[in-house]
């Protein structure tokens, strides 16, 4: 595969833009896709801080309309689809969300196998796997399962990833194309940023460092590395693997706070409005009331999910940079770009 063209969607995205650099270190020539070309320059720039831009290309096509995409698709030997909306709070209209990750999916993927590209990597998400299941579960989860979309909590956006990646599935299974699929599963993101385009893992970090809320609510999430994503989607490009792998995206599962200690200790004075306890359960509850992002998490709160991704490991290869690495590399990239 290097030295061949890859198509990835949504290039300036917080992913996608490490997916890029990934790609142009190792050989591979890209072309990326924005909904809007007045975004080309921005992404140019960020890009050309961390590699060679000299070979990069940026398209428009829109997930909402099939304008563009064949062309988009021309010479092109894999795609990495990675744009897909992703919001903090839940939406007012869920559609927002719910159709441009369903229907841009399919969209994105059938122009692939109509202009006969080989190979076609999706980044679902682990919200696709973990959630809407009972808090009374102690078996890890793994690669085999699969979101409960009709559980009452689920949040649109795990709904959208978990029906974009069913959605897709179950098309290749049906259709059988000769196309080789599979997708990355990413726990929550952390790792560095490389513009102020912080998207939502940063805006996260950034409400802590920016001393919103007095201590972290009792809130655990699979994390994993920008860094490590953007390697296994290459990784995922090139394996010998058979179709239809599925690779989770998870170092550990860890509370807020065991993110944000490794902050505090890394980070010193800028990090001093960093939490160091965790909020007790009835307090994130009351704040809930007043507040769309703390509402989110309320059905989530003291629930540790369990992962084993051994498989995904040993498929690819790959060993994951811990959470005391990379919460501190995202807080610090947002105290580098002036944003606290």
């Amino acid at each position: 595969m290097m030295g061949k063209k890859i198509l990835l969607t949504g290039i300036s995205g917080f992913i996608a833009k490490h997916c890029a650099i990934e790609l142009i270190k190792h050989g591979y020539r890209v072309r990326g896709t924005v909904r809007n070309l007045a975004k080309a320059d921005e992404v140019r720039a960020t890009l050309g801080k961390h590699c060679d831009i000299s070979g990069l290309e940026i398209v428009a096509a829109d997930l909402s309309s099939d304008d563009g995409w064949s062309e988009a698709m021309q010479d092109i030997s894999g795609v990495l689809h990675v744009a897909s909306p992703f919001p903090v709070a839940e939406p007012a209209h869920p559609d927002d969300v719910l159709r441009p990750a369903i229907d841009g999916t399919m969209r994105v993927l059938k122009a692939a196998i109509a202009n006969r590209v080989p190979r076609f990597v999706q980044t679902s998400s682990s919200v696709a796997i973990m959630y809407g299941h009972p808090h009374t579960r102690t078996a890890p989860f793994t690669e085999d399962d699969w979101t409960v979309v009709d559980s009452a909590g689920v949040s649109t956006y795990a709904k959208s990833k978990t029906l974009a990646e069913r959605a897709a599935r179950d098309f290749i299974a049906q259709a059988k194309p000769d196309i080789h699929y599979s997708t990355i599963n990413p726990g929550f993101v952390l790792g560095p940023l490389l513009d102020a385009d912080v998207g939502t893992s940063g805006e996260v970090i950034l409400m802590f460092l920016r001393g919103k809320y007095p201590g972290a609510p009792k809130l655990s999430f699979p994390v994993v590395d920008v860094r490590d994503i953007a390697k296994m989607h290459r990784l995922a490009l090139e394996t010998t693997e058979a179709s239809g792998g599925r690779y989770m995206g998870v170092s550990e599962t860890a509370w807020f706070i065991d993110m944000m200690r490794p902050i505090k200790a890394r980070l010193g004075r800028s990090a001093s409005k960093v939490p160091s306890f965790e909020m007790p359960n009835l307090l994130v509850r009351i704040v809930a009331i007043f507040d769309a992002a703390a509402r989110g998490i309320v059905p989530e709160l003291g629930y540790l999910a369990k992962v084993d991704n051994s498989r995904t490991r040993k498929a690819l290869g790959i060993e994951f940079i811990p959470v005391t690495e990379s919460a501190p590399a995202i807080a610090q990239s947002l105290v580098d770009l002036n944003l606290v």
